[in-house]
């Protein structure tokens, strides 16, 4: 009868006293079944994951606090009822926002001359590869390029031999007086820059930029982008030539309207 006493003694103690479990599904949003969620008892410390259909067991008690983490998701925090210990029930993680990268614009044109030049000057990586390929270009071959020349076997009688071509002898003199009286082209310094492009606005017609409906501003920032791609100052600032110069800034407005905002 002891015996007998005790038994039922130590089945009620284990029943009142050991550990319950309880079970679930853990889904998304979308109801899609969430598998490798780890699911942390935190009263106890004890942990679990979901299988590949969303499933899960772990050992829990009345009042017990269960946490439910995936990455990607935002993590759920589950106080256990005596309801949820007898029947499984299912936990939703809703799917985190992913953050998009702030992007920082490092320059944006003011439409002040004197400002914005500085800024379309190019990099000075730019400034130093040109500078680079233009004294590699200047410098003297390495080897001596093959003879682009007839042997003289297969050359006719030269009635020419010994006689003095005047048409070539004046087409040199002329060449070589023009190009002494050319300025020579070098590149221009902020300042040469900047009275050019004054220059500009007070010798050239730009009405056609005008009918557009474009304000000073804009008329500013066009002609440093004309400058830029087009070489002015560098070119015309010693030799200025009103009808080519008006020409090149056509050729850019035409290439510039294309990209950039107009007018009002």
């Amino acid at each position: 009868m002891k015996k007998t006493l005790f038994l039922i003694f130590m089945f009620l103690f284990e029943s009142i006293f050991s550990q319950q479990k309880i079970t679930g599904k853990v889904v998304d949003e979308n109801n899609i079944n969430l598998n490798s969620v780890l699911i942390v008892n935190i009263s106890s410390n004890k942990s679990a994951h979901s299988d590949s259909s969303g499933q899960f067991m772990i050992e829990a008690q009345e009042n017990d606090e269960v946490r439910f983490v995936k990455d990607g998701y935002y993590r759920t925090d589950k106080k256990i009822t005596n309801g949820n210990i007898n029947t499984p029930f299912n936990v939703t993680l809703l799917r985190a926002e992913t953050l998009i990268p702030e992007v920082k614009i490092t320059y944006k044109p003011t439409g002040n001359l004197e400002k914005d030049s500085k800024y379309f000057d190019g990099s000075r990586k730019i400034a130093s590869l040109n500078s680079t390929m233009e004294k590699y270009m200047k410098s003297p071959l390495n080897e001596a390029l093959p003879d682009n020349s007839i042997s003289k076997t297969f050359k006719g009688h030269d009635f020419s031999a010994g006689q003095v071509d005047m048409v070539k002898l004046i087409g040199s003199a002329i060449g070589l007086v023009k190009k002494a009286t050319q300025p020579k082209i070098t590149k221009p310094d902020y300042f040469e820059s900047r009275n050019f492009i004054n220059k500009l606005k007070t010798e050239i017609d730009l009405g056609f930029l005008k009918q557009y409906g474009m304000t000073e501003e804009q008329i500013d920032k066009f002609l440093l982008y004309a400058n830029d791609t087009r070489g002015l100052a560098k070119n015309y600032r010693k030799d200025f030539n009103k009808q080519t110069v008006e020409t090149e800034l056509r050729i850019a407005f035409a290439l510039y309207k294309k990209t950039e905002k107009v007018g009002n």
